[in-house]
């Protein structure tokens, strides 16, 4: 009898420890969800986050909160969720200064690749190549045969030293055999803004920032930087199509602290790329600028692993540093 007895407590403390298992896997999450944003509130970063974090609210039942945590070349938040505890509940947008900062910095107190896992992708977004209509070019052959007519007299803006147009200029002046001046900002409204009144000559800006700006003649798009073309100015050839090999987009996705269990990581991939593939936000995604990028973790993985390969070769190629 009281062997009979010993084996049923024996398999009821199994039966209820099982659904505890599954429970904390599959009742994931069961209290808000810090999403950490790496740039100020307004950004293209901070509004994607917003759209993701509504749709993630509504399908897990639970509130996404954002939060701006953006400082230190966007380390700080990077730093915030490679510290954080692997449950879930802290995550990180990230955006292409993750993979660029291991080749600028010196010293970080965080391994992007080692310290943060890859959860989803989320956008690709494509820049578009313009220039002053002052200059007398109209496509990209023949900037580049202006820029060598004209060497170190052309000046090209970005959003600051060491950020990803700063770099990707850098690769179209190697690629193209050019010489041109670069004019860093801060931030991209007061680069376009200088390029509107023909303070500097030529940027590579979101089309969503500039596209306005173009049909209204105040701006003349010579390419997209995508190795495919935008189905927002569909006419544009890329500047891949002169340049072989030339792409520079701005890639967004969501990572979580390493060691996040394979079953959260896999629960946010789905409904992120269920958001992805929802045709209200798809559409609220491409209007903002650019196509959804939907995936598996090692898809993301795969593409941060490649975004990094290629521009710590340019940097390390121009000498840049950033501390």
């Amino acid at each position: 009898m009281r062997l009979r007895r010993r084996r049923f407590l024996h398999l009821a403390a199994g039966a209820l420890a099982l659904p505890g298992v599954i429970r904390t896997a599959w009742a994931y999450p069961t209290r808000p969800v810090r999403l950490l944003v790496p740039s100020p509130p307004g950004g293209l970063a901070d509004t994607l986050a917003r759209l993701m974090g509504q749709w993630l609210s509504v399908r897990l039942h639970q509130p996404f909160v954002i939060e701006n945590k953006s400082g230190a070349g966007n380390n700080i938040a990077a730093e915030a969720v490679a510290n954080a505890a692997p449950d879930g509940y802290t995550l990180l947008i990230t955006n292409p200064a993750h993979f660029l900062n291991g080749a600028l910095y010196e010293r970080l107190n965080y391994n992007f690749v080692h310290d943060i896992a890859p959860v989803a992708g989320l956008l690709r977004a494509p820049n578009v190549m313009e220039v002053h209509p002052t200059v007398p070019v109209t496509s990209v052959p023949e900037f580049i045969a202006h820029a060598k007519a004209n060497p170190g007299k052309i000046n090209y803006a970005s959003a600051g030293t060491g950020t990803l147009l700063h770099v990707a200029g850098e690769l179209f002046k190697m690629m193209a055999d050019i010489d041109m001046v670069h004019v860093p900002y801060r931030g991209t409204t007061a680069a376009l803004t200088d390029l509107l009144g023909g303070q500097v000559q030529m940027m590579c800006d979101n089309i969503s920032t500039s596209i306005d700006h173009i049909r209204a003649g105040r701006l003349h798009a010579l390419a997209v930087t995508t190795a495919t073309r935008s189905e927002v100015l569909p006419e544009l050839p890329t500047v891949g199509d002169f340049l072989p090999g030339f792409e520079q987009s701005a890639i967004f996705g969501v990572g979580a602290p390493r060691d996040t269990s394979k079953e959260i990581i896999e629960r946010l991939n789905t409904e992120i790329n269920a958001g992805l593939a929802d045709p209200a936000l798809r559409t609220r995604f491409a209007d903002l600028a650019g196509p959804a990028l939907p995936g598996t973790p090692a898809d993301f993985g795969r593409l941060i692993a490649e975004e990094i390969e290629k521009w710590s070769k340019v940097i390390r190629t121009v000498g840049i540093k950033l501390g």
